[in-house]
């Protein structure tokens, strides 16, 4: 585990390049800092200053390049480097309400968009007018989209929103894709279709993440009730879920097709496993706590708080976690969703930790992540 503190503002989102080399991430403003790791350090080589409310959505397509980012101020940027500068390239949104989350597609053809409008905007490029316009998905949205992931096949999207549901719809457009062949999902795929829908019916909570899996079969998603779910599309749609005992998840990722991390207030990321009988089950956090300094008190220690405070009581206020505040945002930093070798966590601390996940698999005692 390798741990590295940037800010001491909270980092709302980050994104990675495709080599790991550089990472952009927003310090809780308006402004994207892109950093490059230099030995051991990280140096900061560029900020992206375009929009005027706080940046929500940061993504970096691997293979064009290209950054892709949103705000509260209900725009949407396409930043592309030439000559070492990064310029920005609008976005036709089209919405009345901040956008929250924005993720590109698996083809980098087209991406989306969420926003407090409760809708969510697909987005493609449109060569003759040079910017980027949008396809809205409406209903059955009945409140804030908080976080999208696409299916492999480039046309499916899941979206998580405030209404406690999460759904899968159809982002088929003519203009860019292919005619999508059938899937475990459906096979009938005009653009808005609602392809699942799950949760709602007064349980649950807010769904804060999703996250398909590397087949695109399965689909996981966390909610505001500290409940963990995956849904299994090759089998009949059966949804599993863990109520764990923790503070809320605010993300989550497949780390392989069968297990599943994920992090939020409780500044500590965990693992979840999936298996072939459809059970969901919680294994174990991934953060080694380090030791209490009350149980490694001296007696003389004991005495000096019994002197100065009438009580043995530490009042330290340090958490034995490697973060110190609620973990934001899990990526994959090493590998894929199929194999997972390495992620990372950023969080309101302003920290950003890289966790090895192949050794933290042998301090799990009897556990292997396949």
């Amino acid at each position: 585990m390798s741990r590295h503190q940037f800010l001491f503002e909270p980092i709302t989102c980050h994104a990675w390049n495709q080599d790991r080399t550089q990472i952009a991430l927003s310090p809780n403003n308006h402004e994207v800092h892109i950093y490059k790791k230099s030995g051991n350090q990280w140096i900061k080589n560029h900020e992206l200053k375009e929009h005027n409310g706080r940046i929500t959505g940061i993504d970096w397509a691997p293979q064009s390049d290209r950054i892709v980012t949103c705000g509260a101020d209900r725009n949407a940027y396409v930043w592309s480097q030439k000559d070492g500068v990064w310029k920005p390239t609008l976005v036709i949104l089209r919405i009345n309400r901040a956008a929250t989350f924005v993720k590109w597609s698996p083809q980098e053809n087209k991406f989306a968009v969420g926003s407090g409008a409760r809708l969510i905007s697909v987005c493609y490029f449109e060569g003759e007018n040079d910017w980027w316009v949008s396809k809205h998905i409406k209903k059955p949205i009945r409140s804030t989209i908080l976080s999208l992931d696409w299916h492999p096949n480039n046309v499916l999207l899941a979206a998580g929103s405030c209404d406690f549901k999460c759904r899968v719809f159809s982002a088929y457009i003519k203009e860019v894709d292919t005619k999508p062949s059938a899937t475990p999902w459906g096979s009938k795929m005009p653009f808005g279709q609602v392809m699942a829908e799950f949760g709602g019916a007064g349980s649950g909570g807010w769904v804060h993440s999703v996250s398909f899996s590397a087949t695109g079969n399965r689909l996981a998603w966390v909610s505001h009730d500290s409940t963990v779910s995956i849904v299994d599309a090759g089998k009949n749609m059966t949804v599993s879920q863990t109520k764990t005992e923790f503070l809320p998840l605010l993300s989550v990722i497949f780390v392989s097709e069968n297990n599943i991390v994920a992090a939020g207030h409780d500044c500590c990321p965990m693992l979840f496993m999936y298996d072939d009988r459809g059970s969901l089950t919680y294994i174990s956090k991934l953060d080694i706590p380090k030791q209490s300094i009350q149980r490694n008190m001296s007696a003389m220690q004991r005495f000096h708080n019994l002197d100065r405070r009438a009580t043995t009581e530490d009042r330290n206020t340090m958490l034995e976690t490697l973060h110190q505040n609620s973990i934001t945002q899990v990526s994959v930093y090493e590998g894929d969703k199929r194999d997972c070798r390495k992620f990372c966590t950023t969080g309101i601390d302003g920290a950003m930790t890289i966790w090895d996940l192949k050794s933290l698999e042998s301090s799990i005692q009897g556990v292997r992540i396949m």
